[in-house]
């Protein structure tokens, strides 16, 4: 694709627009530190964008992009297993629904707030486009910490958070799915609830169901599975693979476990992963399976890995497993968990590949360091889109009653992760930005809403 050609005045104009338009979102969000560095990420990247198209300039596009179109905030009073009741905040941000319904996960964490939400609701919109389904962007969540809560205190919590959700989703207009602190039991009681208070059975309102009422099979992989898709298409456009390499991952919830399962189908030695009590480093491979255990079933600490396996390491800092060296490193914990010293040491270790498994894992300084050391970096909007393009196939196997195999719904991602780096590369070469996937990602996100908004009027 050639590249696009502007002069030199279209370019300063654009870029006083988009730094007069941020001026006017620092003003109004004061505070909100995760939502402006997300905002700050992708204006950056739209200059050459406005200059090309300034119609939408004209038409007020990334004034309108980057207001929520609604924000929801409630109160979830809940009762404990001691009989105490006890309250929460719960949010819904309902970003923006230019190319389909709302859709996006629920967090729940004792970090949420409004800032964290609107800033994964603002990323959200431009990942949901790059999937190339017809998804808009929301996020939702609360302050509530299911961690060590029993089942019965996080079924009474669901249901008080769902009761107040449910006047505002429906499958034509919002439909959530887990992230954080939300997995199969929690959309269990959110999804029981919800049908209790709506009646019928309204399969497609939530996302990330059981396999037995309406799931898609490969949706818990599919995070994990099309981080590690797209790593490995960065890997081949440079004649290389994920076999023979040594990989650090951080975190070891669902993301994190089915990232190291797909890169050690694919040839590679995961070391090291983490939780926030610590991280582990295994020199002969992280064993998945004592892993899935921990995690998935007994819900213990990271830290119970090196009991079974004696070689192993365990460090309480687990900031610190940057320190270990890799090829590549796929950061699948949390926002901002790689800084710009946590970057370099990246670099001076020899890392080839940054794949983002988590929203905005990596800084913005982080990011300059690794794009200016030439290491191939998939950034979160991209790389991590792989679970919300399966929660798209599993409300289309809603809407049309049946269920595809595990291996029809693996392909079809695979398929969807090649497209959305192919689209990346492009619109990064096109505009002028090479090998930049940041810039890539943020254009070919952007371009697909900024034109269903101009088609659909000024609303």
């Amino acid at each position: 694709m050639a590249t696009v050609q502007v002069k030199q005045d279209q370019l300063e104009a654009a870029k006083k627009y988009v730094n007069e338009v941020y001026e006017v979102v620092q003003k109004r969000n004061q505070g909100e530190n995760e939502f402006l560095q997300a905002v700050k990420e992708v204006f950056d990247s739209l200059v050459p964008v406005f200059a090309k198209y300034p119609v939408y300039m004209d038409n007020g596009i990334l004034e309108r992009v980057v207001e929520p179109e609604r924000i929801i905030s409630f109160r979830i009073p809940w009762v404990d297993d001691q009989g105490k009741v006890q309250v929460n905040r719960g949010f819904r941000v309902q970003f923006n629904s230019a190319i389909g319904p709302y859709k996006g996960g629920l967090r729940f964490h004792p970090s949420v707030n409004t800032s964290i939400i609107k800033f994964l609701g603002f990323e959200q919109i431009f990942k949901n486009s790059l999937t190339g389904q017809p998804i808009g962007g929301g996020k939702g969540g609360s302050d509530f910490d299911p961690k060590g809560k029993s089942d019965n205190e996080i079924m009474r919590f669901c249901q008080s958070f769902i009761t107040e959700l449910s006047k505002y989703i429906d499958p034509d207009t919002d439909v959530p799915a887990g992230d954080i602190g939300v997995g199969a039991r929690e959309i269990g009681f959110l999804f029981g609830q919800y049908k209790r208070i709506r009646g019928g059975y309204p399969a497609g309102v939530l996302t990330g169901k059981g396999i037995g009422y309406g799931g898609s099979l490969a949706r818990t992989e599919a995070t994990g599975y099309g981080t590690v898709y797209f790593v490995e298409e960065m890997l081949k456009d440079q004649g290389d693979s994920m076999n023979g390499k040594t990989v650090v991952v951080s975190g070891s919830g669902n993301v994190s476990i089915y990232a190291m399962e797909k890169a050690q189908q694919l040839g590679a030695t995961v070391v090291a992963c983490s939780d926030s009590s610590g991280y582990i480093y295994d020199k002969n491979g992280i064993n998945l399976a004592t892993v899935k255990r921990i995690k998935e079933v007994e819900r213990k600490r990271i830290s119970e890995y090196v009991d079974e396996h004696p070689e192993a390491v365990f460090n309480d800092n687990y900031s610190d497993i940057w320190l270990t060296p890799c090829d590549i490193a796929l950061p699948c914990a949390t926002q901002n968990e790689i800084n710009e010293v946590s970057a370099k040491l990246l670099v001076a270790n020899g890392v080839k590949a940054i794949g983002e498994g988590a929203n905005m894992p990596s800084t913005l300084e982080a990011i300059d360091v690794f794009l200016s050391n030439n290491v191939l970096f998939g950034p979160a909007k991209a790389a991590n889109a792989g679970g919300v393009a399966v929660s798209s196939l599993e409300m289309a196997q809603n809407s049309m009653r049946l269920s595809w195999t595990f291996e029809e719904v693996d392909a079809k991602l695979h398929e969807i992760m090649k497209n959305i780096y192919r689209n990346s590369v492009d619109a990064s070469n096109e505009f002028g930005h090479p090998g930049n996937l940041v810039v890539g990602a943020n254009i070919a996100g952007f371009k697909k809403v900024a034109d269903a908004m101009l088609a659909h009027g000024v609303i």
